[in-house]
């Protein structure tokens, strides 16, 4: 299948439940559709939402805000340096529990290089496209070292007219994904929700080792996808 729109999205669901427009109407089809796509960005972090923001870190500050509209963090990497070239030693800080983090603050007061990092707040998964909250460091940095923070900006969603990234690439997996939606919204018949839960694991599957391929996963932090890939048969 080539990309879909939202609107033809629609008219597939309606075809493939052969259910009308009387009890899928827009309304209850852009709530299932608005779902399966948060379902996808849960199970897959899409390459085509990396980002990267640089900087440098604040002398005798030990928190750093998280870029706006950033769905989760990938890493952060540290340089020794505190210019604003990005070259020499450097280091992925050591992601940590926030209660761990203010144990080892509690003990270890001395400033330095940051060695580990933990969410602040909720908001640093990515409530909003213009608030994502922030993150804390410890050590305290002792200077302004420059910085890497990779992160997953919250994708656009699929509404009205429009296409996104996963509607052109992924369509198969969402149109399934909609379905077996669709199925538990209908309330059966349960082999038909089986079926599409089912096809739509396969396409991620097919999907994410894609997105592999192209990475050949060299990602410091875990970059995983959240459905097992099964290895092929020997």
């Amino acid at each position: 299948m080539s990309g879909i729109s939202a609107s033809g999205l629609k008219t597939q669901i309606r075809s493939y439940t052969e259910v009308s427009s009387t009890v899928l109407s827009d309304s209850v089809l852009e709530n299932i559709i608005l779902n399966a796509q948060y379902r996808i960005f849960r199970d897959i972090p899409i390459d085509a939402d990396r980002k990267t923001a640089t900087g440098n870190l604040t002398s005798g500050t030990n928190t750093l805000a998280v870029p706006a509209g950033a769905l989760f963090i990938r890493g952060v990497q540290v340089y020794t340096a505190t210019g604003s070239t990005f070259t020499g030693a450097n280091a992925y800080l050591e992601k940590k529990d926030v209660t761990y983090l203010e144990e080892y603050i509690s003990a270890n007061t001395s400033t330095g290089t940051p060695k580990y990092y933990a969410m602040l707040d909720t908001g640093a998964t990515g409530a909003t496209s213009s608030t994502s909250g922030s993150i804390i460091m410890s050590p305290t940095p002792g200077s302004t070292f420059a910085y890497k923070l990779h992160y997953n900006a919250i994708p656009s969603i699929l509404e009205n007219d429009d296409t996104n990234y996963i509607s052109m690439n992924f369509p198969n997996g969402l149109l399934y994904c909609c379905l077996a939606e669709a199925y538990a919204f209908l309330k059966g018949p349960m082999d038909m929700l089986q079926l599409y839960e089912g096809k739509y694991k396969e396409a991620v599957q097919l999907f994410a080792a894609e997105q592999i391929g192209r990475r050949r996963r060299d990602d410091y932090t875990d970059g995983t996808v959240r459905i097992p890939i099964q290895s092929p048969p020997q």
